[in-house]
């Protein structure tokens, strides 16, 4: 239990659910277009296929994973820094969909 009581922080929590969904788009892109430049070639590409928007929205997705993690491990501060990541996911979004994509609308 000793761990659990470091790693219940808010920003520890804030960090991690920024930094978690990153991981999952590394991931995505080094089982399906790991032939193609990282990062600038590969979101380039997502955004001329107008698929950046989906792309952030699944690796996003990861971080429910935490969130119900952390819900079950009673760490509410370290849940509370996933929820604010994922409002920046949120906007970050909505910026890719209504300014870099605008096409699709």
């Amino acid at each position: 239990m000793k761990w659990l009581e470091k790693v219940d922080n808010f920003w520890m929590g804030l960090l991690i659910g920024l930094f978690f969904p990153f991981l999952f788009f590394t991931i995505y892109w080094l089982l399906f277009y790991h032939n193609m430049p990282f990062p600038k070639r590969f979101i380039h590409y997502l955004m001329k296929g107008y698929m950046l928007s989906g792309v952030i929205k699944i690796c996003g997705l990861g971080n429910l994973l935490l969130f119900y993690l952390s819900l079950n491990n009673k760490a509410d501060k370290f849940s509370k820094g996933v929820v604010v990541s994922v409002l920046f996911y949120v906007v970050l979004i909505a910026y890719v969909t209504y300014y870099l994509e605008p096409e699709l609308i």
